[in-house]
């Protein structure tokens, strides 16, 4: 088919576009004979006539309607003006029906010689009308709240939803205010928006807000409201509509996830039972609850065992011992409470035992009943509380974590009229479930770290005491308080001949694994101690000890950063009473503070080792004299390394505060520490402080032994006479014995010169030094044996026993306890 020529149509409008489209209207094309020569497939589905039996007939017979040649012919004419025509007429389908349809005609066109009309049809669909019964039946019973108010914001109109919802029948409504009738909503708000709807013609959408109303005026509803102006012919504003649509249960699902998602930070911020306890109860008063208590298992409250009851761990006890852990009210003090925080508490509601705690449901009790009988005989200073404060709805939920039992947590509602509902409960054991997990953690780490901290304070001495030789004084804090202790360490040792050793390290680092270390080198130190070495030798052994360390922490070339040794440095003094001088050594570690009795105060340094753990490099030892009652204080590096790293600042200001007169020992430690303890503390800090004492020549006697047999009954009898001249009668015997078998000893095995020595200190000393560095052994003799029982007797006789070596030879010493 040729396009029609421009001009031979009327401009098509937009709709006109939409009727000649023929993707949807039936479309057929007629010569000036009104012969139909194209017919569509949209034609054939309009009237059910295929193209083969309409093609080449007249189009009169589509037509369910008597002909009308003039009218025709008016509309010929009017094509054929390039006006085109439209109109509304009666077609006839191929079943007989009759169908109305609009028709459109198109200015006429040339098809090759012929003068032709585009057709165009679409079936007039019938209009809905809504008659005004139906229409008032779905506003008045429509599920959403509707009404009409003036600009005054007085009711005009309001459906029956609308009058449910609010409890106020619709004469009182009429002609008043939404404050006049309802004070339990927002009304000043509801009102204010209203009137800024009617000031602004703009409407208000999804205005959500919560209240009370005389429908149900024990609960509160949420609803949500939409406002608009209502506009007359002359636009002009007359009246504002609302419709409003109760949205409690959406409303109260939001804020219950809200309250959940809330308690998930306000509750368990730190890792301790009672606080954690008490932030549930914080938290539930007064959004879910007017009162709540938290009672736990009086385990869980205890570091020793585990700290709970397990339910595969047998029966469970007749009644449950918990204490009570948290509360809190609305009211202040919590005078509904029966039991205060801490006391006993054996509180399971009625009729129930305590398996609920192990293994049962929670509990809801809509209405409390106070004159139930469950009540007034098991509970009734409960029953009696219920009654004075008008407790009226309680729910208790189990606290257990990990198939652990942990306690009970009860929520009450007093103030609030609402009862619990069972949608409560779910809210309920939710918040419980996340507490009882924090309660949890908090119980497995406070016991966890009570037994870390524990172990971690025992590696420390309990006790210090420098005999007569020493008073004792120290102070110890580590970085993290929440630590037992750190790397640091100091111990005082006692040694033979009343001597003393005082010693100071640091491992470097604090916490746990320092502490681990600091406990093998304190160790270590008593040990080599013992062996009665000097200063210099025993630091030599302790830095083969941390070299070994440190190859038992690397695994292939490969240290384990949690683990690894990184070193240490130390400081040992052995201070002897009887010639006031004190013989030290140190290893990478600041030299010790001496302030002499006048008050002068000096830093001694003895040759500086470098620290533990290098090794390759030797230690030597320094010695120095102190005056009686001279302070001997030794430190780590944390209590004078300021911010800025001036040590020597420290040290000075260190030397200032003790060298103050007036306090006693204990007193001028902890003011020392308090005045340098810097803030905040990055290193962990020891200080060791001590008094020296001397014995004097009444205390101590020596005798040079000739190598003489004979000489030993003379010995022995000067012993006799000292022991006896000091007051200790009951020790004459015992130390003649000792005496006779250590010289005879001496002379026999030893070499000269051989000196015997007496010291009078908290114990009696015998000391009996000889020229020989041969080592004694203790013998087990045979019955048939006539010798070798000597040092066996001197072990059994005395407190301890030993020997020590010297640079002329060495010392074998016994000492006995006096009475």
């Amino acid at each position: 088919m040729d396009a029609p020529r421009e001009g031979t149509a009327a401009p098509a409008s937009a709709g006109q576009r939409a009727v000649f489209d023929a993707s949807t209207d039936a479309v057929a094309v007629v010569d000036a004979r009104g012969v139909v020569i194209g017919w569509t497939r949209a034609a054939e589905d309009l009237l059910g006539i295929p193209a083969a039996e309409i093609v080449g007939a007249p189009a009169a017979r589509l037509l369910a309607m008597p002909g009308d040649p003039v009218r025709a012919a008016g509309v010929a004419e009017r094509c054929r003006a390039g006006k085109g025509w439209s109109g509304l007429i009666r077609l006839r389908h191929r079943d007989g029906r009759s169908v109305e349809a609009d028709l459109r005609v198109s200015a006429s066109f040339q098809l090759g010689a012929d003068e032709c009309f585009l057709l165009s049809a679409r079936e007039q669909r019938p209009q809905w009308t809504v008659g005004r019964s139906l229409l008032d039946g779905f506003l008045t019973r429509a599920p959403v709240g509707m009404a009409v108010l003036d600009t005054q914001l007085r009711y005009l109109w309001l459906n029956e939803t609308l009058e449910r919802f609010g409890g106020v029948p619709r004469q009182q409504r009429l002609g008043r205010r939404l404050s006049e009738l309802l004070p339990g909503l927002e009304t000043d708000a509801i009102e204010g928006l209203m009137s800024k709807v009617i000031e602004t013609g703009v409407p208000v959408t999804d205005y959500e807000y919560v209240g009370w109303s005389w429908a149900d005026p024990h609960r509160q509803h949420a609803y949500s409201t939409s406002f608009f102006p209502l506009v007359d012919a002359d636009n002009s504003i007359t009246g504002v509509g609302y419709m409003v649509l109760d949205v409690t249960e959406r409303w109260n699902a939001r804020q219950l996830l809200a309250l959940v998602n809330e308690a998930g930070t306000r509750i368990g911020t730190t890792l301790d039972v009672l606080r954690t306890a008490q932030e549930l109860a914080d938290f539930a008063v007064p959004r879910f609850a007017d009162f709540v208590v938290v009672d736990l298992l009086e385990p869980v409250l205890s570091t020793d065992g585990h700290g709970a009851w397990l339910p595969d761990a047998g029966p469970a006890p007749a009644g449950p011992v918990m204490r009570r852990a948290g509360m809190s009210s609305v009211r202040e003090g919590c005078p509904e409470a029966v039991v205060r925080i801490g006391e006993p508490v054996d509180f399971v509601p009625p009729p129930h035992d305590a398996h609920v705690i192990v293994d049962g449901d929670p509990i809801l009790i809509p209405v409390l009943d106070p004159s139930d009988e469950a009540w007034a005989t098991e509970q009734p200073a409960r029953a009696a509380s219920i009654r004075e404060f008008g407790l009226h709805s309680l729910i208790s939920v189990p606290m257990r974590a990990r198939n652990t039992a942990l306690g009970l947590a009860t929520f009450i509602r007093s103030l609030n009229p609402a009862s619990f509902q069972p949608d409560d409960v779910l809210v309920a054991q939710e918040l419980v479930a996340r507490a009882a997990l924090c309660v949890d953690n908090a119980r497995r780490y406070t016991r966890e770290h009570t037994a870390a901290v524990t172990l971690q304070r025992s590696l420390l001495p309990q006790a210090l005491t420098g005999g007569t030789a020493l008073e004792v004084a120290s102070s110890y804090l580590p970085a993290d308080p929440s630590d037992g202790v750190g790397g640091d360490w100091f111990d005082v040792i006692p040694l033979s001949g009343a001597r003393v050793g005082l010693v100071v390290g640091d491992v470097v680092g604090h916490g746990i694994t320092a502490a681990a270390t600091m406990g093998r080198l304190r160790t270590a130190v008593q040990t080599l101690a013992d062996m009665e070495l000097p200063p210099d030798e025993l630091l030599a052994h302790l830095d083969d000890l941390v070299l070994r360390l440190s190859e038992e922490q690397t695994d292939g070339g490969t240290t384990h950063s949690a683990t690894a040794f990184q070193g240490a440095t130390c400081l040992y003094a052995v201070y002897d009473p009887a010639t006031r001088r004190c013989a030290m050594a140190r290893a990478g570690h600041p030299p010790p503070v001496v302030v002499a009795p006048d008050g002068q105060v000096s830093f001694p340094e003895p040759p500086a080792g470098p620290p533990l753990g290098l090794g390759g490099m030797g230690f030597e030892a320094g010695e120095i004299e102190l005056a009686e009652n001279s302070l001997l204080g030794l430190y780590t590096n944390g209590l004078v390394e300021s911010a800025d790293g001036d040590m020597e600042r420290g040290m000075t200001r260190l030397g200032e505060l003790l060298s103050r007169r007036g306090l006693d020992l204990d007193t001028l430690c902890a003011t020392a520490v308090r005045h340098l303890l810097p803030v905040p503390q990055p290193d962990d800090i020891a200080l060791l402080l001590t008094r020296t004492h001397a014995l004097g020549p009444d205390h101590i006697v020596s005798w040079d032994v000739p190598v003489d047999p004979a000489a030993v009954a003379d010995i022995r009898a000067l012993a006799t006479r000292q022991v006896e001249a000091w007051g200790l009668g009951e020790l004459a015997m015992t130390t003649e014995l000792i005496v006779s078998e250590l010289v005879t000893n001496a002379i026999r095995y030893a070499e000269p010169p051989i000196r015997v020595r007496l010291l009078r200190d908290s114990r009696l000393t015998c000391e009996v030094a000889d020229g020989s560095s041969t080592a004694p052994r203790l013998r087990h003799a045979r019955s048939m044996d006539e010798g070798g029982r000597g040092l066996f007797l001197v072990a059994q006789l005395t407190h301890r026993w030993g020997a020590r070596y010297t640079a002329g030879g060495k010392v074998i010493w016994a000492e006995q306890e006096t009475p």
